[in-house]
């Protein structure tokens, strides 16, 4: 299995999640840790809390249509697990968030950003183990 490498459109991409990121710090001073957000989204606390939330998540979701007026077609996307490993990992990346009070989103921009211990633990973490799994499925496993 080969991973395609895009240095402009990672590049263009993290100045996209960083700039967000400093906008809502900035205009309401919250984190933009994905995973909190959508938790928030699901069971707000306000109606105002409420809101922000879903601007977000609106935006999030209207990028691909934004990508598509601009480009006039949306990028192949291809999968290579099966449905079953998307749904295991998903319920995997959901316990980790729970533990580690955080998404890489929250912890690798924002929190590395303000220079909280708690993020550049849980950044540390995050990245060994995604280097440990890549080994393993791709040299143990055979993915």
């Amino acid at each position: 299995m080969e991973t395609e490498f895009t240095p402009l459109a990672s590049t263009f991409g993290g100045l996209l999640i960083g700039a967000a990121s400093v906008l809502l710090m900035w205009a309401r001073g919250n984190v933009l840790g994905a995973t909190g957000i959508l938790t928030g989204f699901l069971s707000p606390q306000s109606s105002g809390d409420w809101s922000w939330r879903a601007t977000i998540l609106a935006g999030m979701m209207c990028g691909p249509l934004v990508y598509y007026f601009i480009t006039g077609g949306l990028p192949a996307i291809e999968v290579p697990v099966s449905r079953a490993s998307m749904i295991i990992g998903g319920f995997v990346v959901g316990i980790g968030v729970t533990f580690g009070s955080g998404c890489t989103s929250g912890h690798g921009v924002c929190g590395l950003a303000r220079f909280s211990p708690r993020s550049i633990v849980a950044t540390i973490c995050f990245m060994a183990g995604t280097a440990v799994m890549v080994f393993l499925v791709r040299h143990v496993v055979g993915g």
